[in-house]
C-alpha cells in the first residue's frame, strides 16, 4: 500500500515552491499584481484564464519558481489541484494563497499507483504543506481506503477470488483485532441457500463463502455494512456477451467499498459494535450450475423464482441481509454493482441512493455533497413491488420487461431488512471510464467518502 503520509506536511514555514491555484473568475485581477516577468511567463504560455490553463513562473535563479494553475474548482473539493500531484517534479510545495483542505486528498491520491501488473516509474514525493496539520491523519486515513477499494477493483479475477476476499478481509480484522468467521462452500446450502446457489458451480478452490468480521464494544450500537462480492460474473447459464463480460471483475466493487469504510469504521474507532458481511462468490458456468426456472429457499423463509441468473447480486445479498439484521442492528448499509439500469439513469460517476428512513436518506445526500462525492436519491416506488410478483414462489429475483430496475433491484433487497432497522443501499458502479486528475480509469470508490461521512456525523 502506498505511504500516503510522505505526500503531506506540516509547514513550518521551511523552503517550498509556490502554487498559485487562480479561479477563473480572478484571474485578470490576479494578473495584474503580478510583476513584469510573470506576465511576460503567462503570455508566452498562452494562458488566458481558462480552467486547466497552467505555466511555470520564473524566479530569481533557474531553481526559483513557481507553478500557476488557473481551475473553477470549488476551494472544498478535493480535486482542486490534483491535477498537480503527479505532474511536479519531486519537491516540496505550498499553495500562495490559503490552505490546501481537502485538496490534500487529490494531492495524495494523485500519487497512487496501481502496480500490481505493472511496475511504476519510480520517481521522488511531491510534498504538500499545510497550516492544519490535524487534517493530515483524516486525509491520510481517506487516501488509503480509496486506495484500496481502486486496487481491489483492479485486481484481476484470477487474483481476487473468494478466497481473496476472505484473505483481505482477515487481514483487515487481525490488524483491529476484530474477529473474522467464514462459511463456506456446501456448509452454506443450509444456512445461506442463495449464496451456495449462486456460487455452487465455480471451481473448488474458488468456493462461495460468507465472510463476517465483528469488532467494537457489544454495548455500543450496532451497525452492519454489507458488500455485494461477486468476483466475476460470467452471467451464468444467461451468459453474458463478451462486452458485458469484459469489465467483470469489478462485480465485487461492493465488497471493496465495505472492507474500506470497515477499515475506516475501525482506524478512528467510532463508537460502534461493527458487523462487516462479504458475500463472495464467482458466477460461473458448470453442470452444477443454478438454471432459469429454479426456485430458490432464502435463509429469510422466502422463496425466489430464479428468473434471470445474471441477476445474482441480490440473491447473495438477500442471505446476508437477513443475517445482519438478526443481529438487530440500529443501522444497514449495503453497497453493490447490482444494475445497469442505475448507469443508464445516472452514468458512471453518480450512484443512486435507496433508503427507507428519511434522515439517513438526507444525510447521505449531505455528506456527499460536502465530501464532493454525489449521490442522487431514487425512489423504492411501492407501486413497483407488485412487479416482482411470482405465478410459482413468493418472488422473482428480476421482473420482466426491464422498466425501473434499479428500483426494482432495492425493492428486492427490502424485502430482506426488518422496516424497523434503518437501511441504505446504494447502487455503485465502482469505475472510471474515462481518467480526471488523480482519478485513473479503472477500479474507483464511488460513494465511499459519503458513506464515511453518515457514520462520523453519527458516531463520531
Amino acid at each position: 500500500m502506498t505511504d500516503f503520509a510522505q505526500f503531506l506536511a506540516p509547514d513550518h514555514g521551511q523552503p517550498a515552491r509556490l502554487i498559485h491555484c487562480v479561479h477563473p473568475d480572478r484571474f485578470s485581477d490576479w494578473l495584474a499584481q503580478q510583476p513584469a516577468r510573470t506576465r511576460t511567463a503567462v503570455a508566452a504560455n498562452k494562458v488566458v484564464g481558462k480552467p486547466g490553463n497552467r505555466a511555470i513562473l520564473p524566479g530569481d535563479g533557474a531553481e526559483d519558481w513557481a507553478m500557476l494553475l488557473v481551475c473553477n474548482e470549488a476551494e472544498s473539493s478535493p480535486w482542486r489541484i490534483a491535477s498537480l500531484g503527479d505532474g511536479l517534479p519531486e519537491g516540496t510545495y505550498r499553495l500562495a494563497d490559503g490552505e490546501p483542505g481537502a485538496a490534500m486528498l487529490g494531492w495524495a491520491l494523485a500519487q497512487h499507483k496501481f502496480t500490481r501488473y505493472r511496475a511504476a516509474e519510480p520517481h521522488g514525493a511531491r510534498v504538500l504543506l499545510t497550516g492544519e496539520p490535524a487534517r493530515i491523519e483524516e486525509t491520510v486515513r481517506l487516501a488509503e481506503a480509496t486506495a484500496l477499494v481502486r486496487d481491489l477493483v483492479d485486481t484481476g479475477a484470477s487474483d481476487m477470488g473468494p478466497g481473496e476476499l476472505e484473505e483481505t478481509v482477515t487481514a483487515l480484522g487481525k490488524k483491529h483485532g476484530a474477529s473474522v468467521t467464514c462459511v463456506r462452500g456446501d456448509a452454506l446450502a443450509d444456512g445461506y441457500p442463495m449464496i451456495h446457489a449462486v456460487g455452487r458451480a465455480a471451481a473448488k478452490h474458488r468456493a462461495p463463502r460468507l465472510i463476517e468480521l465483528e469488532w467494537g464494544d457489544p454495548a455500543h450500537p450496532r451497525i452492519a455494512l454489507v458488500g455485494k462480492g461477486v468476483c466475476f460474473d460470467s452471467g451464468g447459464l444467461d451468459i453474458k456477451p463478451s462486452a458485458g463480460m469484459r469489465l467483470m471483475k469489478k462485480d465485487m466493487g461492493g465488497a471493496a467499498h465495505m472492507i474500506a469504510l470497515a477499515g475506516l469504521v475501525m482506524t478512528a474507532k467510532l463508537k460502534v459494535r461493527l458487523h462487516l458481511l462479504i458475500p463472495a462468490v464467482e458466477n460461473a458456468i458448470s453442470a452444477d450450475a443454478f438454471r432459469p426456472g429454479d426456485v430458490l429457499r432464502t435463509r429469510h423463509g422466502l422463496t425466489v423464482e430464479n428468473t434471470n441468473t445474471d441477476a445474482e447480486g441480490r440473491l447473495i445479498l438477500a442471505d446476508a441481509l437477513t443475517k445482519a439484521a438478526e443481529g438487530a442492528p440500529e443501522l444497514i448499509l449495503d453497497f453493490a454493482t447490482l444494475t445497469g439500469a442505475a448507469r443508464v439513469a445516472l452514468g458512471p460517476d453518480l450512484p443512486p441512493v435507496f433508503a427507507n428512513d428519511e434522515t439517513l436518506a438526507a444525510d447521505f445526500l449531505e455528506a456527499g455533497t460536502a465530501a464532493h462525492d454525489p449521490l442522487w436519491r431514487l425512489p423504492l416506488w411501492d407501486g413497483y413491488d407488485d412487479m416482482l410478483r411470482s405465478d410459482v414462489a413468493d418472488m422473482v429475483n428480476a421482473p420482466d420487461g426491464g422498466f425501473a430496475g434499479a428500483v426494482t433491484a432495492a425493492l428486492f433487497l427490502r424485502r430482506f431488512v426488518p422496516k424497523t432497522v434503518a437501511w441504505a443501499h446504494v447502487d455503485t458502479f465502482a469505475w472510471r471510464p474515462a481518467a480526471k486528475p488523480a482519478r485513473p480509469k479503472g477500479g474507483e470508490a464511488l460513494g465511499l467518502r459519503a458513506a464515511w461521512g453518515v457514520l462520523k456525523k453519527r458516531y463520531g
